[in-house]
């Protein structure tokens, strides 16, 4: 009987943003995004894990092949998010403040749509060394 195991991908992207909420004042906004609301935008060298739970497969010992994995993560996320201004370069941020929470979604949403159900997907996003983000919980 095989075991489930999870398999991890890393990955790295650089992104600027800006948290806003169009509803509230600029003071407001000031007052519960603080920095993180400098209308010039500002940074982040976010890490990116890609965890994929499942069954090997008992001809290659693979859960799932992470050449495939990274080729899927570079394609469907990196060339969208990577030295991008999220909220401007980003269709997806539009219209939807891009805070880690809400990146992480994204990023789950899309690639989620990649994967087979078979495997168990979580995303983790690293905003800096010390904040970061899972989904789902």
């Amino acid at each position: 009987m095989l075991n489930k195991i999870s398999v991890i991908r890393k990955e790295h992207f650089n992104a600027a943003h800006r948290l806003f909420n169009p509803e509230w004042s600029d003071e407001k906004n000031q007052e519960i995004f603080g920095k993180c609301n400098n209308p010039n935008y500002h940074g982040h060298n976010y890490d990116l894990l890609v965890k994929l739970t499942g069954y090997p497969d008992p001809k290659t010992g693979y859960v799932f092949d992470l050449k495939i994995l990274s080729d899927l993560i570079k394609e469907n996320v990196l060339d969208k998010f990577d030295h991008k201004n999220l909220n401007l370069d980003v269709e997806y941020f539009k219209i939807l403040n891009p805070t880690a929470e809400n990146i992480v979604v994204v990023i789950y949403d899309i690639l989620r749509q990649k994967i087979d159900t078979k495997f168990d997907l979580k995303i983790t996003l690293f905003e800096t060394e010390r904040n970061y983000v899972e989904y789902p919980a």
